[in-house]
């Protein structure tokens, strides 16, 4: 039900580890509105350095009112509203 990205965007910061390290993902929605998005995504080595983050706008306004649509707790650990397959 969505369209397309509008802005999408990508840094590496320094080297993530070795292979085998645990990287720690933190994303968060930064606003959204009737129509668009935006989200923020950090990665964190395992000495909790930043060695990457992203950003994504992404056109949402057909999918706003889409049944299965779901919103969820603050801590995303939870669905407040809507569907779950």
């Amino acid at each position: 039900m969505t369209g397309v990205s509008t802005d999408i965007g990508t840094s590496f910061v320094r080297p993530a580890g070795r292979p085998g390290d645990i990287l720690h993902a933190k994303a968060t929605l930064t606003g959204i509105g009737r129509q668009l998005a935006y989200c923020r995504v950090e990665f964190m080595n395992p000495a909790g350095e930043l060695v990457a983050y992203g950003y994504h706008t992404k056109y949402v306004g057909k999918s706003s009112e889409h049944p299965k649509n779901v919103k969820l707790s603050e801590d995303g650990e939870r669905v407040l509203e809507g569907e779950v397959d």
